[in-house]
């Protein structure tokens, strides 16, 4: 298949990699020069503006492009494409947006002769590794057209399952991402009471890598962590300062509409707001390692 990939970040980069490296023709689209340089070195198609991207398509070829990036760009970028594409094209929104807005969005380029579907994908900068997990919704007709680039996606163990109605994807990936804020600092505490303890000088390496050997909590975060330790025990030059990017507020806010209890997201969340204030420990400094591991975010932010 063909596809146009505009935003070369993190992720973006690594799907536009992953598809090229599976059969399909990618036509990779950024802002900024550099990155579509380097896209075009490893072989796929370099496109430096929106009209030299859709000079790759045939009269007859239906268009896909799938945005990687940040939501508070996607309107802005939206309305740009939309002046220029033809009527039928399918547009994907893989980052990071409020639910909302995808449904607002999907009813105004459903209007317009558009078909859109949300997509939101999880793996972090292992996504092309080990494939992406991608929560999916919008319109089903488009979904199925698009089946061959999300098989080679989820490659080799990931997966994909469609949600329904326009900003179901994207609602699913937003409680996930506030389900990880709970996790991480959960284990960030757990390795701040290890270290400032009563037994002092534990290994705290030793303790992570035993419990990700079968025990109830094992998992990814907690390997991501385990491998930070072993390689700054004290996690010196990290500021403890962590970021949130949205999704665990717009989670908060939609459980005080439906007056849904959520104690541990919304400390996790004050935890990372308080750090932003001066309130920093071994435990956020943890959360910011944390965040670099899995999503290759800058560790001092």
């Amino acid at each position: 298949m063909k596809i146009i990939i505009s935003g070369l970040g993190r992720m973006g980069s690594q799907i536009a990699k992953k598809l090229h490296e599976g059969g399909h023709i990618v036509i990779a689209h950024n802002r900024g020069k550099e990155k579509v340089d380097v896209h075009k070195e490893l072989g796929m198609v370099g496109a430096y503006t929106k009209e030299e991207a859709l000079g790759n398509f045939s009269g007859d070829e239906k268009i896909v492009l799938w945005m990687m990036i940040p939501h508070e760009t996607v309107d802005d970028e939206m309305k740009e494409w939309v002046k220029i594409l033809p009527k039928e094209s399918i547009i994907i929104d893989g980052g990071n947006s409020r639910f909302v807005d995808t449904k607002r969005r999907s009813e105004e380029l459903s209007s317009s002769g558009f078909k859109f579907i949300d997509i939101g994908t999880s793996g972090g900068v292992w996504g092309y590794q080990n494939g992406f997990s991608m929560m999916i919704g919008g319109d089903s007709e488009s979904i199925e057209y698009i089946k061959p680039m999300l098989e080679t996606l989820k490659s080799p163990t990931g997966m994909y399952a469609y949600f329904g109605e326009s900003g179901s994807g994207h609602y699913v990936k937003m409680v996930h991402n506030a389900i990880e804020y709970g996790m991480m600092e959960s284990l960030a505490e757990g390795y701040r009471l290890l270290k400032e303890g009563p037994y002092k000088n534990l290994d705290l390496y030793k303790a992570g890598d035993v419990w990700q050997h079968r025990s109830v909590i094992t998992s990814w975060l907690n390997e991501l962590t385990r491998d930070a330790l072993k390689e700054n025990p004290n996690q010196e030059g990290v500021s403890g300062t962590v970021s949130e990017s949205g999704e665990a507020r717009w989670a908060l806010e939609v459980a005080k509409e439906y007056d849904i209890e959520t104690p541990a997201i919304s400390s996790s969340f004050d935890v990372r707001i308080e750090s932003q204030k001066g309130k920093i420990n071994f435990a956020t400094k943890l959360l910011a390692s944390m965040r670099n591991a899995f999503g290759g975010h800058k560790i001092n932010e």
